[in-house]
């Protein structure tokens, strides 16, 4: 029997583009004898795969898990005793509240090496691809990126803070605490502040909404806007209008 060396690779997927894996991501898809792979991953990914690996899908659909994480955790380790390289492959940063540095601990304490492969955070990209940059000089010289609904299924705590701040500020996974969030920045007298909702980002299927703290929600009720979606919240939000302006001034002139 062929001896194995059980490892896990935490692998980062991207935000839903599937151009906007790393060349290290591939590589470790290629070397892989097992892939663990959540629903937020671009299922074209999968081509990359050793075609002899096991794939394993362990995502949630619909707020349904296939496995509980505890489960994940064990079959990690289960699978990279028995088949040698497990990896995890995982959308956007897997330490951006992806939990991979959970799954990696649990990997170290049964006897598994273990590496990372950072991927392209959704929170920097999604915003990126609709030309809202997180920093810009004379708008915002800092940004939050922060869960909407924490362990305990609350809002967290951040957020407070985050709205008294002149930051520009990203949740991710907080759809379903909208009301909340907008109630808090108005209460920072924040009323017009811009906001910009993005669902399904770099894919094909993105949607997105544009208004201000006191309009947005009336622009998700309009547009159906649902998860998976980020909201930005700041001024760098208007970098977007300013950049589609341009470009038509430009097509009418020379039209």
């Amino acid at each position: 029997m062929m001896m194995v060396t059980p490892k896990l690779t935490v692998v980062g997927a991207g935000p839903g583009d599937v151009d906007l894996i790393t060349l290290k991501a591939i590589k470790a898809l290629k070397n892989a004898d097992v892939v663990l792979y959540d629903a937020l991953v671009n299922i074209d990914l999968l081509e990359y795969v050793n075609p002899n690996a096991e794939l394993i899908f362990v995502g949630k659909r619909r707020g349904c898990y296939r496995y509980q994480q505890e489960q994940i955790n064990e079959l990690i380790v289960e699978r990279g005793k028995s088949h040698g390289h497990v990896v995890r492959l995982k959308g956007g940063d897997p330490f951006v509240f992806g939990r991979g540095a959970e799954e990696m601990e649990y990997a170290a304490k049964n006897g598994l090496e273990v590496a990372m492969v950072p991927g392209i955070s959704s929170s920097l990209a999604v915003p990126a691809y609709q030309n809202i940059p997180l920093t810009k000089r004379g708008s915002s010289e800092s940004f939050w990126v922060i869960t909407g609904t924490t362990k305990q299924h609350k809002l967290s705590s951040d957020v407070i803070l985050a709205a008294k701040s002149r930051a520009t500020v990203v949740i991710l996974m907080g759809m379903g605490k909208l009301s909340e969030i907008l109630e808090l920045f108005q209460k920072e007298g924040k009323h017009n502040l811009p906001v910009a909702i993005i669902q399904n980002g770099t894919t094909p299927e993105e949607k997105i909404g544009i208004g201000t703290v006191n309009t947005i929600e009336n622009v998700v009720k309009e547009k159906q806007l649902s998860n998976p979606a980020i909201i930005i919240l700041g001024k760098v939000v208007k970098h977007r209008k300013g950049i589609l302006d341009i470009q038509h001034n430009i097509l009418t002139e020379t039209a």
